[in-house]
Order: C-alpha cells, then sequence, then structure tokens
C-alpha cells in the first residue's frame, strides 16, 4: 500500500478546488482532448476572455495546466500526462447525491 504524504494531500486538495468551479472543470475536461489558445478555449465553453483568463490563471497556480509560447500567442495543456485519463476515470463514477444535503451551491451537511 502507497503512503500518503501532504503531497498527495495537497495535490487532491489542488484538484478538488480546481474541480469545484463549474468553467475550470469544463477547462481541463476540454483540455483532456487537446491542448488549445485561451481564446479558442472562451469561445467553445461560452465564457468571455477576461473569465478565462482568469481560469486559467487560477489553474497554472494550482499545477494542473501549463502555458506553452507560441510565437505571439500561448496554448494551454494539461501539466501531466496523468491528469487526463484520471479526469476520465472520474467521470465513470456514479454518484447517489442526496438533494437535501447537497445542490449546485455546495454541500450543506454537517
Amino acid at each position: 500500500m502507497e503512503t500518503v504524504t501532504l503531497t498527495h494531500t495537497a495535490a487532491l486538495v489542488r484538484l478538488g478546488y480546481a474541480l469545484s468551479d463549474d468553467t475550470r472543470a469544463r477547462i481541463l475536461l476540454t483540455l483532456r482532448e487537446a491542448p488549445a489558445y485561451p481564446s479558442d478555449l472562451a469561445d467553445a465553453l461560452g465564457v468571455s476572455r477576461q473569465v478565462m483568463s482568469n481560469q486559467l490563471a487560477c489553474l497554472r497556480g494550482c499545477g494542473l495546466v501549463e502555458a506553452i509560447p507560441d510565437g505571439r500567442r500561448t496554448w494551454y495543456r494539461l501539466a501531466d500526462p496523468h491528469l487526463a485519463p484520471a479526469l476520465s476515470d472520474l467521470l465513470q463514477l456514479v454518484v447517489t447525491v442526496d438533494p437535501t444535503c447537497c445542490s449546485s451551491d455546495g454541500c450543506t451537511c454537517a
């Protein structure tokens, strides 16, 4: 059995934070398919370029995406090759949600 370290815990917390926002989750799922330019991501996800810039900065700060300079432009990709299959695996989960506890505003169970 693998030992769980603070580094493992911190990585899961960063991933959880990233996935807790609809736009960030959609960015990660889109980048799972292929790298993309921010303007293309903004158009595909129906958000402003400013929102996309802010969310990509957050995902960079979490260490989940990386910016790759391409002349005068920059494109983005997932920072680790393990992330795409991990996201695909998460999509296979079947979760039963208690509607009295969790909503789109978050969990209210104590």
